[in-house]
């Protein structure tokens, strides 16, 4: 619910300055806005290529991960 409630404040503050926002400062909000979800695409296409390469080969099992951390 906190997040909830901090997204309409949030939300609602940006609407309040953008409505005297420059046309070029809102062009900059939608270049940053379309980043920050190429960014999200490709990490979750990231996730997906790791689960896939998984499923083909294996994992490191955590017993080998823990031996190899404590011989450093």
């Amino acid at each position: 619910m906190e997040t909830t409630t901090r997204r309409r404040e949030l939300l609602k503050a940006i609407n309040e300055r953008l409505e005297d926002a420059y046309e070029d400062t809102l062009e900059d909000v939608i270049e940053l806005l379309d980043i920050r979800k190429a960014e999200d695409e490709e990490d979750i296409k990231a996730i997906q290529e790791n689960r896939e390469d998984i499923k083909r080969n294996g994992s490191i099992p955590w017993e080998q991960v823990k031996r190899e951390l404590d011989s450093d």
